[in-house]
């Protein structure tokens, strides 16, 4: 048995979906099968031009989808906002949140927040927290789906330093901010459940996917012999994005899954057929859970009203 597959994704027809970072790797497979199947796909996407190529080359590979690109650039706060307030949609059935930033040198977002916990966690809680009525509205059916990583395992988020003022280390920022990806969908999960709302909130990682993300960081320091070094390890050791997508495309469309779901390769969390994925206990914390949502909620201005705090 081979596992789930594509041909496993269910019709998605009539359905809406938001993808965020679809202009390439995991968000433009996850996009292009969504449309695949019928979903209209808003590629969520911060440069305007990869975006625009994304789309062009989405309609080459899939002449019947039903896609349109929207800006978005989740290290801005005013540009989540607005993308929130553009788009025309009064439902939404399915959000991909997944795009991020990896082991970037230190830089900050737009409102000053540490890049990755920025990009990768704030700007996705925000976006959640403003498309929430949309999601409500779908009914049956409706998830938000939030990307995080194995290496969450490197570290959980430090609610005295969640800016890493300390001490940067690129990769630990990374670990936290993959972590409070997990922590924002298990304390999600947990209000919706209270709610009796039938709105799930799942997670899912790649394993070892070959992306862009894995180069970005090196390139920004024009470090070529490092960026060569890593693009010589994605082409030995890596998982296609193709692959890599597979446990997203689980999350969001299986019948199956449940409330704080994750899902992930099935080797070693690394490779293969994505099934339920082992993760760090700190990612279940109340606690933790709870006290980061309210840390969120101040930071970003965006305060969720509902589902209520359990």
């Amino acid at each position: 048995m081979n596992g789930w597959t594509p041909d496993d994704i269910p019709a998605q027809h009539g359905r809406t979906a938001v993808v965020t970072g679809a202009n390439s790797g995991l968000g433009f497979v996850t996009a292009r099968e969504l449309a695949r199947r019928g979903a209209r796909v808003v590629l969520a996407c911060r440069d305007e031009t990869r975006g625009r190529a994304a789309e062009e080359l989405l309609r080459h590979e899939v002449p019947e989808a039903d896609v349109r690109l929207a800006p978005l650039d989740l290290a801005d706060l005013k540009s989540v906002r607005a993308f929130a307030d553009a788009l025309p949609e009064e439902r939404l059935d399915l959000l991909v949140n997944n795009a991020g930033v990896m082991a970037l040198p230190r830089r900050r977002t737009v409102d000053g927040f540490e890049m990755q916990f920025g990009t990768n966690h704030l700007g996705h809680f925000a976006l959640t927290g403003l498309l929430l009525p949309r999601l409500r509205a779908a009914g049956d059916g409706a998830r938000v789906v939030t990307v995080s990583s194995g290496l969450h395992l490197l570290g959980t988020v430090d609610p005295r330093d969640v800016q890493m003022d300390g001490g940067y280390r690129r990769w630990i920022a990374y670990g936290r901010s993959k972590s409070a990806n997990l922590l924002f969908v298990h304390e999600l999960a947990r209000r919706l459940a209270a709610a009796g709302s039938p709105l799930v909130a799942a997670a899912a990682h790649p394993g070892y996917a070959a992306t862009n993300l894995q180069t970005a960081g090196v390139r920004m320091e024009d470090r070529r012999w490092a960026e060569q070094l890593v693009r010589g390890a994605n082409r030995v050791v890596a998982q296609s994005a193709e692959a890599g997508a597979l446990p997203i495309l689980r999350a969001a469309t299986a019948p199956d899954v449940r409330q704080d779901d994750f899902f992930g390769p099935r080797v070693l969390m690394w490779r293969g057929a994505p099934v339920r994925s082992p993760r760090a206990p700190w990612t279940r914390d109340d606690r933790a859970s709870a006290g980061l949502w309210a840390m969120s909620e101040r930071l970003t201005g965006v305060s969720y009203g509902w589902p209520p705090r359990v």
